[in-house]
């Protein structure tokens, strides 16, 4: 079998964009959209990279996501805010809360910003990271459509419910924390069906209650959350600081990006504070140094040969993949190469 084609990410950020531009969205929005996914594959997250190519697409064709986002401030408080999304592009509008949450954090100390009415962004450390380099902890909390059951029930109406943390490191990588609820993110289980491979065991039930390894009855199914009851009461606390408190949808309200005829109803909380108003930049930084070596110091358990802190293997594959350039699952290419010959942009393929 021919081994894929390793793809050049700028070649591919390119044809992503011109997608976007095509179905009416803004040159820049376009471009920040096309980012977020080839910059997802580029940390080795392919879960929510180019995979998700046409599901945007296709929502903004159904006319559940608008192509053209225009934010209204509901609340405009000083220190906070919340946005009004209009069902625009969630890449836009949460850029929008990084940066209005570091302004606001640069001029008050904390900035807090709440959206409703979006839709769905792609990775939560995009915009964490945004925070980090503007010398902020961050954090955001986002809701999603129903993946999991309640703990002990057998109907899922709560999302996977993903939430990041991140932080300037020195002179190391930004520390960034990025994870769903569930075991495990279901755009993995996405990616596995793609791929063509089972699930581990553990990952999710069928709709019968089976523990399953089919990616398929998995996605029919429940994905079953981390921790057990623990990763079920961490999805509920995000769904109230995302849905409940911003105005947004919640539970079954909100719906998946990958129904793309449904409307989705979700919402976000971003929060942000300006170290340099708790502690000299420099001083954190330098602290941030000195817990990272501690952590590497630590000895080794059999079967490992390095410890990372999280945030440092995106930064590794980052680094790598831009070099190498990218290798994506077959599948992936051929839906590339369906959505290049809808769209007219055959010429413009990176592969």
């Amino acid at each position: 079998m021919p081994v894929p084609p390793r793809i050049d990410a700028g070649r591919l950020l390119e044809f992503a964009t011109a997608v976007y531009t095509g179905a009416g969205m803004p040159a820049d929005d376009a471009r920040l959209v096309a980012d977020t996914l080839v910059q997802a594959d580029l940390w080795g997250h392919q879960s929510h990279g180019v995979l998700r190519l046409g599901w945007y697409l296709d929502r903004v064709r159904n006319g559940v996501m608008n192509p053209v986002t225009q934010p209204e401030f509901v609340v405009d408080a000083g220190a906070l805010a919340v946005i009004d999304g209009h069902d625009g592009v969630g890449h836009v509008l949460t850029r929008l809360a990084a940066q209005e949450a570091s302004r606001r954090a640069q001029a008050h100390g904390i900035g807090a910003i709440g959206v409703r009415n979006s839709n769905h962004f792609g990775t939560c450390m995009y915009y964490t990271l945004m925070g980090a380099r503007a010398g902020c902890m961050m954090l955001l909390t986002s809701n999603g459509g129903p993946a999991m059951a309640p703990w002990g029930g057998r109907r899922k109406v709560i999302g996977t419910n993903p939430w990041s943390v991140a932080t300037p490191a020195g002179r190391h990588a930004p520390f960034v924390v990025d994870m769903a609820n569930t075991g495990v993110a279901r755009g993995k289980i996405y990616l596995a069906r793609q791929k063509r491979q089972p699930i581990p065991p553990g990952w999710a039930i069928d709709i019968n209650g089976v523990p399953t390894t089919d990616p398929q009855a998995a996605i029919d199914g429940i994905i079953l959350p981390m921790a057990e009851h623990k990763g079920y009461a961490i999805a509920m606390m995000v769904d109230v600081l995302s849905g409940v408190l911003t105005g947004s949808g919640f539970l079954s309200q909100v719906h998946s990006p990958y129904k793309t005829a449904e409307k989705s109803n979700c919402g976000h909380l971003m929060i942000a504070l300006d170290i340099a108003q708790i502690q000299p930049l420099a001083e954190f930084n330098a602290r941030m140094e000195r817990y990272i070596a501690e952590i590497k110091s630590v000895p080794l358990a059999q079967g490992f040969d390095e410890i990372f802190y999280p945030g440092e293997m995106e930064a590794r594959n980052d680094e790598r993949n831009r070099r190498d350039g990218l290798a994506l699952p077959e599948d992936t290419l051929t839906d590339l190469a369906r959505i290049a010959r809808e769209t007219g942009l055959e010429a413009r393929l990176p592969f």
